[in-house]
């Protein structure tokens, strides 16, 4: 499984030529309390979750950026093999998820 920094996913946020999806794999609870601003709610507990990330995706090739809430949460690990099982090929997992993004945002 490749990770990803919160630098990297940064970088990746702010260039227009970056071509990958966010998303956030926690309850939509969760997303709707705080998101990253450009990712999208696909909860990994709910059982169409493959499908809907095709949906999105479009394509198994394309790049995909996964998250959670914070280091010690499972659920991004857990959605990015979930996607490597079913043959996603450029999956990432930004461990850190909600509580590292904003806690470094709001402390810059």
């Amino acid at each position: 499984m490749k990770s990803i920094s919160r630098d990297d996913l940064k970088q990746m946020n702010e260039t227009e030529h970056e071509d990958f999806v966010l998303i956030n794999v926690l309850p939509r609870d969760a997303f709707n309390r705080e998101h990253i601003r450009t990712s999208i709610s696909v909860p990994v507990e709910e059982p169409s979750f493959l499908e809907q990330v095709e949906a999105v995706t479009g394509s198994k090739d394309r790049k995909i950026v996964v998250y959670c809430a914070n280091f010690e949460c499972d659920a991004s690990p857990k959605a990015a093999k979930k996607l490597e099982d079913a043959g996603f090929t450029e999956v990432y997992d930004y461990e850190g998820g909600t509580e590292d993004w904003f806690s470094r945002k709001r402390a810059a």
